[in-house]
């Protein structure tokens, strides 16, 4: 069994500010942290691992600091760890990092297919959700989001059957393997690491890809070149005002309403709506 992870180290979302300029996030100097869903997935593979036997492969795309949330992986539990680093990698939006991953879990898929491919269901700077289907659809596997529980997993007949959450409840599904899900936190509680993982993890050095080797991405597919979203202007909006505060006490029960939903901006609609319900014209 092959689990590969694909996280996201983020700045703290108390601190995250926007180059002006750009449009993008400022990370240099802002503290970092593992996505909070992202390490829910890598728990997910882990145990996966250890009821099954096989590997779980962490990747990522980001600055060389980024290093620091895959030793965390491995701390975790997570074998193998690649970290995908690169100026020509900056700026990418979720089209062009999407076509990153995909193409390095394809370099992956070559030396050992891949049997489940798990993310967070979103990034917590960035809110998109795109990034994890647009790397299934590349791919060209099946795609299950929202996912909060593996209620069965048979690599040898190629199957899994995963829940999922929905506005209505829960959806249970079945598909074939290899799968991609994208996942809430309750797909796997973060346990403790033991003591010979943290050893582990404190010796190790993550494996570094460039835009050039040991893969060759399309240089028009990456970074700011790969990306199609422009970003007009990024700033931050003032602080709203205070609302009109209007009582009962002061001009009565119907002026009071009237003036509220004057404030509101719907006086004139409501009226409409009342008086055409009655079969009145309003002048």
């Amino acid at each position: 069994m092959h689990a590969i992870v694909a996280i996201k180290q983020v700045p703290d979302t108390s601190n995250v500010r926007i180059d002006p300029e750009t449009g993008t996030l400022i990370r240099e100097g802002v503290p970092a942290i593992i996505n909070p869903y992202d390490i829910h997935a890598v728990e997910a593979a882990v145990q996966l691992k250890e009821q099954f036997g096989g590997r779980v492969t962490v990747i990522t795309m980001g600055p060389p600091k980024a290093a620091e949330a895959l030793i965390e992986c491995i701390e975790q539990g997570a074998d193998r760890a690649i970290l995908l680093t690169d100026r020509k990698f900056g700026g990418a939006d979720t089209l062009a990092t999407s076509y990153v991953l995909a193409h390095a879990i394809e370099a992956l898929n070559a030396e050992w297919p891949a049997d489940i491919i798990l993310f967070g269901k979103q990034a917590i700077d960035g809110d998109t959700a795109q990034v994890g289907p647009g790397v299934a659809v590349r791919l060209q596997i099946p795609l299950i989001t929202y996912a909060i529980a593996i209620e069965s997993f048979d690599p040898v007949a190629r199957t899994a059957v995963v829940h999922r959450r929905i506005e209505q409840g829960v959806e249970v599904l079945q598909t074939r393997l290899p799968v991609l899900l994208t996942v809430e936190k309750e797909i796997a509680p973060v346990r403790r690491a033991p003591l010979p993982r943290m050893i582990t993890a404190a010796r190790y050095q993550p494996e570094v890809w460039t835009a050039e080797t040991p893969v060759a991405f399309d240089p028009r597919q990456i970074g700011l070149k790969g990306s199609p979203t422009v970003v007009g202007k990024a700033y931050t909006p003032a602080p709203r005002a205070g609302g009109a505060i209007v009582t009962v006490a002061d001009c009565g029960v119907e002026a009071a309403v009237a003036r509220a939903l004057e404030v509101m901006g719907i006086l004139d609609t409501v009226r409409s709506s009342v008086a055409a319900s009655a079969g009145v014209e309003v002048a």
